[in-house]
């Protein structure tokens, strides 16, 4: 490189003194060849930093976002020093969980925190040791995330972990025999983070505290987590309708669920009225004595393993890390731990009661973390007797959460009407009224899990959102695509453009062609972005080399995959109870598994975005040999059954999406 400089820097002396045309030429090929260097280079540079970081998806977004030169900004207040910004920031996040937690207190409610379980949990007592072998295994699979709290960096202690893995096991099996959770994990260095970019950066009230714990904190916990999850699964004690950190299931279950009773409604000429609850600071506020108690009256967990989580609680605190400067250690009293490993499992369990109560009153629901959503379906001429008890429902979990130390977030619920026009067009000044005698009225559209949800149903908002951060991705790819090699620039699209395309796309299941459309010109865009083919060029050839799906087939694989691993796992049952295998075996598809399709209620076409009504058509239309039995798949107990399909999930995915290309790319 240093060579061809200097050669077209001679070359450039040559010709301002000879003002020649041969030197000029020379000057030209010399300056294209330095160029020419200059961009292969950076190609190699580029594909280099890319593949390094291909199987830690972490690294490769923050990868990608140095190739993009997206820096992020320091959004910090300004203050003289980093100490006394800590401070600030240990003394803020202190007294506002004091506040709250102090308030929520002085609220009387009517309601206990302690309701009783509908039936008694088998019993947890003890841990079982853990080895060297599972101990290694989870160091392995972590991330080398450090923390100023590690004594040693997670890379050196994996180089090491031979020398060290007999003492690691000895310490947490020395911690979970004692029921005591070591002292020194108990600290936490908390890192402010500014919740939206656009927000105001000198107040404080718009930062969440995220925690950092050191890796032998966390590796304790993983161990403990196991096997906490391991007994609630075994005995069913997870709640059916908490889609958080729980396997199988995820927000796209979650929001398909809701969404297909949406539909239904819709099909059936009924009004949904739907209200998306938050919570303020819900993980900070959690009471330890309302938690211990329902980790043992509702879960089992008792002896030795109610004595560690009691040890994990207690006696733990925090200090804030700005650039370096820390502030003093502040106690926590209540709440679990953002950024640790138990924290969100120990939410959901603290907050499985509210299901029952929302299940009692007859409204359905769905959580995810702390979103809770309540929705029911009703004919517009009993709007006024649906909302009183939509209403009542709400003031019951207000209640409920106000006994249990949290608080609903009344200023930021979101209440939505969604039905056909005509419906709507039925209710006349619709409002609801919150507990605090506010009034709500219903948004024309609301983001929920990340998918805007509009009064129609129309996904027409959410399709816009999609294409104006799509295409802002792929104008920065375009900027830097003659630095790119093929393999980088298709990785770069991959894991910018298709997961915001892919994303809950199951919801967009027989939209109208215009609303696929807009899509589908995102990833022509894309295409043409990696491939470097011209605007007006035929795009399906390009397609077909990329191998990449159409958006229609794209929304039938994700559709198929879902319906494939609930019908393997029946997890989610909320997913699973809305698919029937036929049993029949006089029909021409009895040596393969097939779906009944529940009877169509409504001839608008409209039933056929329903995952209830629709899945079964998809599945049905896939080849024999994608939907073959297993030899028995009868049920063996309550808890374990044989899946009902032969092809392992690699293998099902690999045919499905050799099938589905051809149905994109017809020969």
């Amino acid at each position: 490189m240093s060579a061809l400089k200097s050669a077209r820097r001679h070359l450039e002396k040559t010709w301002l003194n000879s003002r020649s045309p041969d030197h000029l030429k020379l000057l030209r090929t010399a300056t294209n060849k330095y160029h020419s260097a200059i961009i292969t280079a950076k190609k190699t540079y580029n594909a280099s930093l890319i593949s390094a970081s291909i199987s830690n998806p972490r690294k490769l977004w923050n990868s990608i976002n140095t190739l993009l030169d997206r820096k992020p900004t320091s959004h910090l207040p300004s203050s003289p020093s980093g100490k006394s910004l800590a401070q600030m920031f240990a003394t803020f996040f202190s007294n506002k969980i004091l506040k709250l937690h102090t308030a929520l207190k002085s609220v009387t409610t009517n309601s206990s925190p302690h309701t009783p379980p509908r039936n008694t949990p088998t019993s947890l007592t003890f841990f079982t040791p853990v080895t060297e072998e599972e101990v290694s295994k989870i160091i392995l699979n972590s991330s080398n995330t450090f923390c100023d709290l590690d004594p040693i960096p997670t890379s050196l202690l994996k180089q090491c972990l031979p020398a060290l893995i007999s003492t690691l096991t000895n310490i947490i099996n020395l911690s979970l025999a004692t029921g005591v959770f070591p002292h020194q994990f108990k600290s936490c260095s908390v890192i402010p983070l500014l919740k939206k970019y656009n927000l105001d950066k000198d107040d404080l009230s718009n930062y969440r505290p995220i925690s950092h714990l050191s890796f032998l904190s966390k590796l304790t916990e993983r161990v403990v987590k196991n096997r906490l999850t391991q007994h609630l699964s075994t005995n069913n004690l997870l709640n059916s309708f908490q889609s958080a950190y729980t396997k199988h299931h995820s927000t796209e279950s979650t929001l398909l669920a809701v969404h297909d009773h949406l539909i239904k409604a819709m099909s059936q000429q009924h009004v949904t009225a739907l209200c998306l609850l938050d919570l303020s600071a819900a993980f900070d506020t959690i009471d330890h004595s309302i938690l211990l108690h329902r980790l043992s009256s509702w879960f089992g967990f008792n002896g030795k393993v109610l004595s560690w989580l009691k040890s994990y609680l207690s006696s733990r605190s925090f200090r804030v890390d700005i650039n370096s400067s820390l502030s003093d250690h502040f106690p926590l009293h209540q709440g679990v731990p953002q950024g640790s490993v138990l924290g969100p499992l120990l939410f959901i369990l603290y907050t499985t009661p509210l299901s029952s109560l929302i299940s009692d009153s007859s409204m359905n629901h769905h959580l995810y973390a702390d979103d809770t959503q309540l929705f029911i379906s009703f004919a517009a001429s009993d709007f006024s007797a649906n909302m009183l008890h939509l209403q009542d429902t709400i003031a019951l979990v207000s209640n409920w959460m106000s006994s249990n130390c949290l608080s609903l977030n009344q200023t930021k619920t979101e209440f939505l009407l969604i039905g056909l026009p005509v419906q709507l067009s039925k209710i006349s000044a619709p409002s609801l009224l919150m507990p605090s005698q506010v009034a709500i009225t219903p948004a024309n559209s609301a983001r929920n899990l990340g998918v805007v949800f509009d009064s129609e149903l129309s996904m027409t908002n959410h399709i816009s959102s999609v294409s104006k951060s799509c295409f802002l991705s792929i104008r920065d790819l375009r900027r830097i695509r003659n630095t790119l090699d093929f393999t980088t620039a298709h990785t770069i699209a991959t894991s910018l453009i298709h997961t915001k395309l892919d994303y809950c796309n199951s919801l967009f299941l027989n939209l109208p062609k215009s609303q696929l459309g807009r899509l589908q010109l995102i990833l022509n865009s894309s295409a043409r972005a990696v491939s470097k083919t011209p605007k007006y060029s035929h795009i399906s050839p390009v397609l077909k080399s990329l191998h990449w799906l159409k958006i229609e087939q794209r929304v039938e694989y994700k559709i198929i995959s879902t319906t494939y691993k609930t019908l393997q796992s029946k997890k989610p049952s909320y997913l699973h109870n809305l698919l029937n295998i036929n049993t029949n075996r006089l029909t021409r598809s009895s040596d393969v598994v097939t779906l009944q399709r529940p009877p169509v209620l409504s001839r608008l076409k409209l039933t056929d975005r329903s995952f209830t009504h629709h899945a079964p058509v998809l599945w049905n239309g896939l080849p024999k040999h994608l939907r073959q039995p297993t030899s028995c798949n009868s049920h063996i107990n309550q808890t374990n059954f044989t899946p009902p399909l032969a092809l392992s999930w690699s293998q099902f995915h690999s045919h499905l999406k050799k099938f589905l290309f051809h149905r994109s790319f017809p020969p």
